[in-house]
């Protein structure tokens, strides 16, 4: 991992962390108010985009078969992904208020350390795997057979659960 990939991993924690040190600003204070909303926003989202990156990646964008723009693909891409850290963001922030009202525990400053502290833990998971494209076939874990060279193409009987008479 490059020091520009740190960076960008720890952004969206550190403006949790940022958004809650501003809490010791005064009531009504324009960056206080700038601050959280910013994090609220894209925080939590774009830390669980950038866990499912390679996942979302794996399959690009596809526009109209008669434009011939090779920047609509990526144009796609980064549209696509703001607007799931937006929207997952959002997401969060409404389930986990959800959560604290039915626990009687709501409050403006819990809901933003949670957030803050959950963004901070999707910051350190790593990245999800792309999965193979659609219409293909895994490839087998080093090691063991592919599925057509065993069972019946290999001769040998399919294998039985313990205890079936078949």
């Amino acid at each position: 991992m490059t020091p520009q990939d740190l960076v960008i991993r720890m952004l969206p924690p550190f403006g949790g962390w940022l958004a809650l040190a501003s809490l010791a600003l005064p009531d009504g204070s324009p960056l206080r108010g700038a601050a959280v909303a910013a994090f609220l926003a894209v925080g939590p989202g774009a830390a669980l985009v950038r866990v499912c990156g390679p996942a979302l990646r794996a399959r690009g964008a596809e526009g109209p078969a008669e434009r011939g723009d090779a920047d609509f693909a990526h144009h796609s891409d980064l549209l696509e992904r703001l607007m799931l850290a937006v929207l997952l963001s959002v997401s969060a922030a409404i389930l986990l208020s959800t959560v604290l009202i039915a626990a009687h525990a709501l409050s403006g400053d819990r809901v933003l350390l949670t957030l803050t502290l959950l963004t901070t833990l999707a910051a350190f998971c790593p990245a999800l795997r792309a999965g193979s494209p659609p219409g293909t076939t895994p490839r087998p874990a080093p090691g063991t057979t592919p599925p057509a060279a065993s069972g019946a193409a290999s001769g040998a009987a399919p294998p039985t659960r313990k205890g079936s008479t078949s």
